[in-house]
């Protein structure tokens, strides 16, 4: 059932993909809305529960699809050459995301300090997924789109030993395990630079060819063992597809070409259906379970946490005042924060109840709100579009008249009386 579901949402966003692009509908909001109306609490066509394996492993799955595919976007030349500002989004916008966040949950949803911290921690990632037509497009100033792609990649990764510590705080636990998180870090750092190397060095070797047809596959057996050897060794998956993913951006040009179209397809596929099951778990009765303080702190993580971080972040950065009231605004929520509010559900502490469903509504309102403006904001960036049609008509018109009349014995008897020919050079011009 759930297959056909995914199938049927998957034709209709298909057949409403051109009128997503040019307008607020966008295809994240209809598979998250189509999940909510088939989900168990809402008309009972899927029978999806949060503690449901399928739901956490999807998610996992999309997240690790998403941040690989992310991460050949961009090589290690353009981090080191553009690194600046991800930095101050990462070194100083995320610890303040965190931590505003972490003050809202407690002084307006009335969490505990360690609570508080821990939804702070799990909100403090960003997935420019949902903003796809701000990341994707050209006119957009690249290192706008760099910001928002390299942050989204990292953050991920770093916030995940945040949230296991501050999980093992809130449980009580006198154990925070801080030599297993540097482990875990450094063995997805090493599998995600280490397994692309070693595949791109063998179809190097003479003995070696991968075909034409089977070049795209390239890709996906380098990210699929790359995941493996992360579950099996318990390293960061998160941190290790991005690392992949630079690898093979930095070193196997030729891999990455091979892969992108695909592979982002694929990244797209595991998105929507991850969307499909999250929304599942959200119904009226859900929603109905939050107070009032818990939706103004759902808006408020949106709309007060990460723009006030960034403002303080970016002060005397150079950016562009449209360009970082942008980046202010998209830090949507979305896998990352979704595997890590089922962490919480999974672990069984006094109030994973109470943070799952804070956690949840931040991110659907986030998917609906980002998801419904990134077209309207990335027009702001076209320049084109911030000049009248008409203005472009009068200067032409400008433009034969100086040439006809400063110039007039120039021009030739056959064409003398041909505006439209000097109105032609304007317009090729």
């Amino acid at each position: 059932m759930l297959l056909l579901c995914f199938a049927v949402v998957l034709l209709a966003a298909v057949l409403l993909s051109a009128l997503a692009h040019r307008t607020i509908l966008s295809t994240a909001a209809l598979f998250l809305v189509a999940g909510f109306v088939l989900g168990e609490d809402t008309t009972g066509v899927l029978h999806l529960q949060a503690d449901s394996s399928i739901v956490a492993q999807l998610a996992e799955l999309a997240l690790f699809a998403v941040l690989f595919t992310d991460g050949m976007r961009v090589g290690w030349a353009d981090l080191r050459s553009a690194w600046r500002l991800p930095g101050r989004a990462l070194g100083w916008g995320l610890p303040l995301t965190l931590l505003v966040t972490a003050v809202l949950a407690h002084y307006v949803a009335g969490l505990g300090w360690a609570e508080s911290l821990l939804i702070g921690a799990i909100l403090a990632p960003t997935d420019p997924v949902f903003a796809a037509a701000l990341v994707g497009n050209d006119k957009v100033p690249a290192r706008l789109r760099h910001l928002l792609n390299v942050e989204s990649g990292v953050n991920d990764g770093l916030a995940l030993p945040f949230v296991v510590v501050l999980l093992a705080i809130a449980g009580g636990s006198d154990d925070l395990h801080l030599g297993e998180l540097g482990t875990e870090l450094a063995v997805g750092l090493a599998i995600g630079v280490l397994v692309p190397l070693a595949a791109i060095a063998l179809e190097r070797t003479r003995f070696f060819a991968a075909s034409a047809a089977y070049a795209p596959l390239n890709g996906v057996a380098i990210g699929l063992l790359v995941l493996a050897l992360g579950k099996a060794t318990h390293g960061n998956l998160f941190l290790a597809a991005f690392a992949a993913g630079i690898t093979v951006a930095t070193f196997g040009p030729r891999e990455r070409a091979a892969f992108e179209h695909f592979g982002e397809n694929v990244a797209e596929l595991l998105k929507l259906a991850a969307l499909l099951v999250f929304g599942a778990l959200i119904s009226v009765e859900f929603l109905a379970d939050i107070s009032w303080a818990g939706w103004v702190f759902a808006v408020l993580a949106i709309v007060v946490a990460r723009p006030l971080a960034l403002w303080v972040s970016f002060l005397r950065s150079g950016l562009g005042l449209r360009e970082q009231a942008a980046a202010m605004w998209f830090g949507p929520k979305g896998f990352a924060s979704v595997v890590y509010g089922l962490l919480v559900l999974e672990s069984g502490i006094a109030a994973a109840d109470e943070v799952f469903h804070l956690v949840a509504l931040t991110i659907v309102i986030s998917i609906l709100a980002h998801s419904s403006t990134d077209v309207v904001v990335a027009r702001a960036f076209d320049d084109t579009g911030e000049t009248p049609h008409w203005h472009g008509v009068i200067r032409r018109i400008r433009r034969v008249r100086r040439t006809t009349t400063v110039e007039p014995e120039r021009v030739p008897p056959a064409l003398g009386s041909g505006a439209s020919g000097a109105e032609g050079k304007g317009d090729a011009r």
